[in-house]
């Protein structure tokens, strides 16, 4: 995509402030959303679950990159927290979508976030783009996450939904909590081990939107993962390889589900998923192995 002016939500965030630096670097300009009063040239108003957006603020953008919402881990799974999850994916697509969409000059491309969650517990069955939703709580929020931007599709605007692996990032993230662990020599396999973990580097997560962004007629559900998932258990002896630490230690079953409650599911879960159209539509990882993702993870 030539230099042009892009809006991100979730700019704060660890994949939305990694693309707002890769975009800047390379001469594009980034309007990003915040929930206070915008206070630079750079920064327009808007709040998800109050569905407000200040569309005038959007006119003029190429692209609207949709990364919002509430972390999945970052709290117990309550009713109240649940609903946030939800609510901060949902109303906030919404909103954002209808106000592209009511635009005089909309933009050309609209990639909203989604996540490889939408599949459930798909055990050690490779699953892409095709496989339909699986069951569950976080299947149904991804599920009305990607309906809720239909405004944007409908007016014409190409609508992508990026669905994110786990990302291997020090800074933020399921692997954030993992390093210091693995670092003490703490680490080790979760319940069986024998769960697929689908992961990607933050460098091809951040190139793999920029290729949403450039590559015309790409539009739709698309896996952001490595091409070669693995199981925690291979995972967790990659991790002892390449910090150099002993990976004795394993948390059980039982354990993690009574530590993490509902939450639990998503960590002890399988899921085999593959970039299927990613692949096909050229896109080239720099970081495919886990190994080293980890060592580009620092």
């Amino acid at each position: 995509m030539e230099r042009s002016r892009i809006a991100v939500t979730g700019a704060s965030g660890l994949i939305g402030s990694a693309l707002v630096r890769s975009l800047r670097a390379d001469g594009h300009e980034v309007v990003r959303l915040v929930r206070r009063a915008a206070q630079s040239p750079d920064e327009v108003r808007w709040d998800p679950e109050g569905q407000y957006v200040d569309a005038a603020g959007l006119d003029g953008c190429a692209a609207v990159v949709n990364l919002a919402g509430a972390g999945i881990g970052d709290h117990r799974w309550t009713d109240a927290y649940k609903k946030t999850i939800r609510d901060s994916r949902v109303l906030g697509t919404a909103a954002l979508a209808e106000a592209v969409a009511a635009l005089d000059r909309p933009p050309r491309v609209f990639v909203s976030g989604s996540a490889i969650g939408i599949y459930g517990d798909t055990g050690e069955r490779p699953v892409d783009e095709k496989t339909p939703p699986g069951d569950g709580f976080l299947p149904s929020v991804c599920v009305e996450w990607e309906e809720a931007a239909a405004p944007a599709r409908e007016a014409g605007i190409r609508t992508v939904f990026a669905r994110t692996g786990l990302v291997v990032a020090a800074g933020g993230g399921a692997w954030a909590r993992l390093f210091p662990l693995f670092k003490a020599g703490l680490g080790g396999r979760l319940g069986s081990g024998r769960q697929y973990w689908s992961f990607i580097a933050l460098h091809d997560e951040v190139a793999a939107l920029r290729h949403l962004l450039d590559t015309d007629g790409l539009s739709g559900p698309v896996n952001l993962t490595a091409p070669r998932p693995l199981t925690n258990r291979q995972i967790t002896a990659a991790m002892g390889r390449v910090l150099r630490r002993p990976t004795l230690f394993a948390v059980p079953a039982p354990a993690l589900k009574l530590a993490l409650g509902e939450m639990s599911g998503d960590v002890l879960g399988s899921q085999r998923v593959l970039p299927a159209r990613l692949l096909e539509s050229g896109f080239a990882f720099a970081f495919p192995d886990i190994e080293d993702a980890v060592r580009a993870a620092g």
